[in-house]
This record gives structure tokens, sequence and C-alpha cells, in this order.
């Protein structure tokens, strides 16, 4: 696995390398980004942890859905920066490398992509609890064959991807409203906030971050984006707005149809509350809903996975091997790559502790955005910012200081093995690292 610089076009290989060095496909416009945004987000949490969320908060569980979207617009917007000024596949690694060393950015992107995996598993675990509303299935065995079926979507190239998710959104989207509008006759029924303590609303807020985390990875399709510096900061605002909105109503209305007590012991929270409001009939509706949902996050958490790997390669640091380029120019080693790691973390199961060790990655990635925006207003202040945080003191930006006070607010609330196994995983990156610098150097000085 040979570490090498970008070569240039008129460099000779073969035709999978020719392929390699055209680049990825610049087709996607705002519609699509935004669209894609609002896919990877709504696909997880409103449809999966929804029931164990409100066993956490009891009837204020609409409050963590806010207070975890407020919380994540502060960092949307230090993201919303960085990516007007660096629109890179990279994304979260060519940030941090501005103002860290190389090892450190490796980490950060490092964690990042193992952070998606590992969402892309949990969402598949979440499709096949909904499959088997259908199909006696065994839980890892319906997740197996989705991470299947979205990495073969994913090989057929991003215009395909891009015409799916917009079609697989639309049904999303449906979904809920059709969700929020069955309980609107409900209100009232049940209190939205008897019960519920600060403690229980803040740990729910932590646990459903995990619904928002697709809001970033947009960001890595900037290199297939038509304009990336100024469509995707808007795409990435947008999409989490819609989606915040959209997880509250749904959260008042779960709760006005069926209480706190039943929405808390849910497996299927939704396909239940039309059950109960509509019939068992439309249910079944709602269980097909969801497992468009989930397949939509699943196939979008791959694609960015892939991505973040090809810039990291493109960068030098990954091996050349995870840019190259299929016939319809989608980087086929990371896909694959990507899928094959989904699916040993499918293999543990539990759909709260993978969503937990997904939250920490993110996390720790969230601080290393956040602090990068800083840093750069002091280093490099007079660099384009096509888009830029409003509000500072002096140099400092006061947004990414409320962000990290936010990660600061929540990681405590994660569980124990959720916290220990996201530590394994940045120090993993560390040990990765360490060859792969060695290997590249090496091979520098053989050029």
């Amino acid at each position: 696995m040979k570490m090498t610089r970008p070569q240039n076009p008129g460099d000779r290989g073969g035709p999978q390398q020719l392929v390699a060095e055209v680049g990825l496909d610049r087709t996607l416009g705002f519609g699509q980004i935004t669209a894609s945004g609002v896919g990877i987000i709504i696909g997880a949490g409103i449809y999966v942890l929804l029931g164990s969320s409100t066993a956490e908060a009891g009837s204020a569980v609409w409050l963590s859905f806010l207070l975890a979207g407020g919380l994540s617009a502060l960092t949307a917007l230090s993201y919303a920066e960085l990516a007007s000024m660096f629109p890179s596949a990279g994304a979260e690694y060519e940030y941090t490398r501005q103002v860290a060393p190389p090892w450190m950015a490796f980490v950060v992107g490092w964690v990042m992509i193992l952070g998606l995996v590992i969402a892309s598993a949990a969402v598949a675990l979440g499709f096949a609890s909904y499959l088997r509303y259908f199909v006696a299935v065994p839980l890892r065995l319906g997740a197996w064959a989705l991470l299947g079926l979205v990495t073969l979507v994913a090989l057929g190239g991003i215009k395909q991807s891009a015409r799916l998710t917009v079609t697989l959104s639309a049904f999303q989207v449906g979904g809920l409203l059709v969700i929020i509008a069955i309980g609107i006759p409900h209100l009232g029924e049940h209190s939205l906030v008897a019960g519920s303590t600060t403690t229980g609303v803040v740990s729910a807020a932590a646990l459903v971050f995990f619904a928002f985390i697709g809001f970033d990875e947009v960001i890595t399709l900037a290199e297939e984006t038509k304009n990336p510096g100024r469509t995707v900061p808007r795409a990435l605002l947008l999409a989490l707005a819609v989606s915040t909105l959209l997880y509250v109503a749904v959260a008042v209305a779960a709760i006005s149809v069926l209480g706190p007590a039943a929405l808390g012991a849910s497996e299927q929270p939704l396909a239940d509350v039309m059950a109960v409001a509509v019939g068992s009939r439309s249910a079944t509706m709602v269980a097909v809903i969801a497992m468009i949902a989930t397949t939509n996050t699943s196939l979008l958490a791959i694609t960015a996975a892939s991505r973040l790997q090809y810039g990291m390669a493109h960068a030098g640091v990954l091996p050349e091997q995870f840019r190259r380029l299929n016939s319809r120019r989608a980087p086929w080693i990371a896909l694959i790559g990507a899928a094959t790691v989904a699916a040993g973390f499918v293999g543990m199961g539990d759909l709260e502790l993978v969503a937990g060790i997904t939250d920490f990655s993110v996390y720790l990635v969230f601080v290393a955005v956040n602090a990068a925006v800083i840093l750069l207003r002091f280093r490099q202040p007079n660099r384009p910012r096509p888009f830029a945080v409003r509000g500072r003191i002096g140099a400092l930006p006061l947004i990414p200081v409320g962000a990290l006070c936010a990660v600061g607010l929540l990681l405590p609330s994660l569980e124990v093995g959720a916290l220990l196994i996201g530590a394994m995983v940045a120090l993993v990156g560390v040990g990765v690292y360490l060859p792969l610098s060695r290997l590249a150097v090496a091979d520098e000085l053989e050029r």
C-alpha cells in the first residue's frame, strides 16, 4: 500500500489510475446537497432513538431535540465558515491540518471516518428493527443486508446516489409530516413537561445528538458540488434547520398520542403512534418510511466516509488505493472498506452503545473544528471567508466558543462504555498514523 503525492494528469498509469486522476464528478447543486443533508439527519434519530430518548427525558423529549439541534447549530456555523474557505472532500482533516500538527489532523480525520462508519452500522440496526415488523429476520442479518445494498448503490456513482437520495428524502419528510398531522388532534391529552427533569432532558439530548450528526457531512461532497464555497454552507444550515423543526414537531405529536410511558417503552415508536391514532394498517406505512429513511442515512454515511478517505488519500496521508475511482468515478476501495468495517460494528448489536460511540467521535471532531475556526481568526485574519461566523470580541469569535461549551455539556452524559470505546478509536488512530507516516517518508526519499 503505497503512500504517494497526487500525480499530474500526464503521468503514466493503467486505466484505473487514469480514472482516479480525473477526480470526483462535480455535478451536485443546492437542492441535491440540501436533500442529502436532510436525508442523512432525519434517517437516524427520530425513527430509531425516539423511544429510548423518551425513557430518559420523559414528556419533555421534544425539548431534548430542540436543545441538541440548537447546540448543533453553533458548530454548524463553524463548519459553514471552514467549508467556504476550504471546499475539500478532506473536510475535517483539511481544517485541522491548517492549525495543528499532521498527526493530530490525521487522528481527527480517522475519528470522523470511524464515526461515520459506526453511524451507518447504528442506522442499519435501526433499519433491521423495522424490517422485523414484516419479516422475522435476525437483527444483524437485516443490517448486513442493508449495508450490502447501499454499498452497491454508492458504487454506481454520485449521480445515481444523489437521485436516490432526493427521492428517499422526499418520502422521509412526507412521513414525518403525516405523523405531525395525526398528532395535532391529540394535543393536550398528555403534558409536554410533567415528570421531566433537567438531568433527563440533557442526558436525552446527548443521546439524540446522534440524530443530527449528518449536518456536518454534506461538506464531504464539496468536490462533487458546483460552486461549493457558496452552495455547501447554505445547504448545510438549511438542512439542519428543517430537520430540527421536524424533529421537535414529531416528538410533540408522539408524546401527545402515546404519552411518555408507552413511547419510552416502544421499539418502533412512530409505527406505534400511527397504530394508536389511525389503526394498525397505517403503522405499516410508517414502518416502510422508517426503512426508507434509515436506508438513505446509511447510504449517505457510507458515501461521506468514503469521500473523507478519498480526500485524505489525495493529501497523501492514507494509502493511494483509497483515492482510486471506478468507471463511475466512485472511490470503490474506500466504499468497500467503509462498508466492511460497518458490518463489523453491526455485530455488536447494541443500538444505543453504537450510537454513543458515534456521538463521542463526533464530539471530538467538533472540538477540532471549532478550535480551527478560532485559531484561523488569529493566524490568518485576512484569508477570504465567503461565509463568516458573526459575533466576536476583538478577533475571538463567540459562537465557536459557545459550541465548545456545548460539547463539554453533552459529552459527560454518554455511557461509560461509549466513552471508553471512543477513546480507544482515537488512540488506534495515533497507532495507525505512525507507520503510515514512516511509509510516506520512505516513499518520498525513494523519489
